[in-house]
């Protein structure tokens, strides 16, 4: 049997595994993500590998930066992303 790897199923789960999926996902290179990990980023251990979800890693980089954060993916819904913000924007003036 031939293994199979879909990572647009990967994606639509929101589950992300390994240093290379996460470091790819928040845009950084594996080693900041590996530094970010140590200090408090929420990853877990399974085996050889790490994984974590894109709603973590989210709500994480929201917390570090006091303001909601969301990354954005292939399959995102820009506009109301972008309501989202303006909201949030407003709200703080």
């Amino acid at each position: 049997m031939s293994r199979k790897s879909n990572s647009n199923s990967t994606r639509d789960s929101g589950e992300l595994k390994g240093w290379k999926q996460i470091a790819a996902f928040l845009g950084e290179p594996v080693s900041v993500v590996q530094r970010w990990a140590s200090e408090d980023m929420p990853v877990r251990r399974q085996g050889r590998f790490v994984t974590t979800t894109t709603k973590e890693l989210n709500d994480w980089m929201g917390r570090q930066s006091g303001k909601p954060v969301h990354v954005t993916t292939d399959n995102a819904d820009l506009m109301s992303e972008l309501k989202r913000a303006v909201s949030f924007a407003r709200r703080g003036k």
